[in-house]
């Protein structure tokens, strides 16, 4: 070797230890690569395998037991295919307690929108006791749903709650807030009452939107509700987005008029008012009041299907009202 070639290895020293063999090309960042994909199972494992374990398998599961007369209990089950699935299509029952749910979901969620969405300007101003103020309207979103269902019964209650004791003081009779007609509206109190999650939520958004255009808007006049028009709502459009189908979703699943009925147990699935016997009201007496596990797994399945295609609808026709500040769809 000459002495150019000598020094040429001497300056590569993974090269002059493999014998003077420069390394492969691509070689350390096909190994980078490997190192970081190796990585990210190892740290996602967990998901995935709680996924599989907890998401995955009961629903083929479900799905399994929706072509089935399986009660939970008794061996003598048959497989009927899509029977199940013709009587619900059928059943005047699931039909209203779908249409019940589906006006649910219409109403609580532009109502729980609208007011987290005012708590958070409220609270996203320069007042004292910011943090405080902060701190006890999201309070309500932490509280176990079991207990501030059995909270808003107590509350409720025709004989012994506070509601009543008020309109007693001004000698209003007691009303029935747990029974029709009134039940549906003690419902849509426990959902704004929690709207301190959306509260949250929106204050992010809110946070995030550039001072510089209101000011810009302030200079030119724009009143405070024209800025909050045209400038606010546009760029928190994806967190309503995002907030419109989370709750579309929640509402449809919800078990408050289960805890809110006169009776607890299984048993409080008969007494659960007309105008409160929603959807998964009817799913859950199936499960647990009648034991048709087959016929509940069926409607569950029906439920899961009509979520993807109200979501699909919901991403579909907000797309060209919905303002993101980068393209959702560009490619890096």
């Amino acid at each position: 070797m000459t002495v150019d070639e000598i020094s040429s290895v001497a300056s590569r020293p993974d090269a002059a230890a493999r014998g003077g063999r420069a390394p492969a090309a691509g070689r350390p960042r096909a190994s980078m690569t490997a190192r970081r994909h190796r990585a990210f199972y190892m740290f996602t494992s967990p998901w995935i395998a709680g996924f599989l374990l907890l998401t995955v398998v009961p629903m083929l599961y479900a799905l399994w037991l929706s072509f089935t007369t399986f009660d939970g209990i008794s061996p003598n089950w048959k497989y009927v295919g899509l029977g199940n699935y013709r009587e619900l299509l059928n059943d005047p029952v699931t039909w209203d307690a779908l249409g019940r749910a589906g006006l649910f979901a219409v109403t609580s969620v532009p109502l729980s929108i609208i007011a987290g969405l005012a708590l958070a300007v409220l609270v996203n101003r320069p007042i004292k006791a910011r943090g405080l103020f902060r701190t006890l309207l999201y309070l309500p979103a932490v509280v176990p749903p079991v207990g501030a269902g059995l909270a808003f019964k107590q509350l409720f209650d025709q004989n012994s709650g506070a509601a009543n004791g008020i309109l007693n003081v001004f000698g209003i009779d007691a009303l029935g807030w747990l029974a029709d007609p009134y039940a549906r509206y003690v419902l849509l109190m426990t959902v704004l009452w929690t709207a301190g999650n959306v509260m949250i939520i929106s204050l992010a958004g809110l946070q995030d939107v550039p001072r510089e255009l209101h000011e810009a808007a302030r200079i030119d006049g724009a009143s405070a509700w024209r800025t909050f028009r045209s400038i606010t709502v546009p760029l928190l459009s994806p967190v309503l987005l995002f907030q419109t189908v989370t709750g579309m979703i929640a509402s449809v699943q919800t078990i408050m008029p289960l805890l809110l009925a006169p009776l607890g147990g299984t048993e409080g699935v008969t007494s659960v008012p007309q105008s409160n016997y929603l959807y998964m009201m009817h799913v859950f007496a199936q499960y647990f009041a009648l034991g048709r596990y087959g016929y509940a797994s069926a409607l569950l399945w029906v439920l899961f299907v009509l979520i993807l295609l109200v979501t699909g609808l919901i991403f579909k026709f907000t797309s060209g009202a919905v303002f993101y500040n980068v393209d959702p769809e560009a490619k890096k």
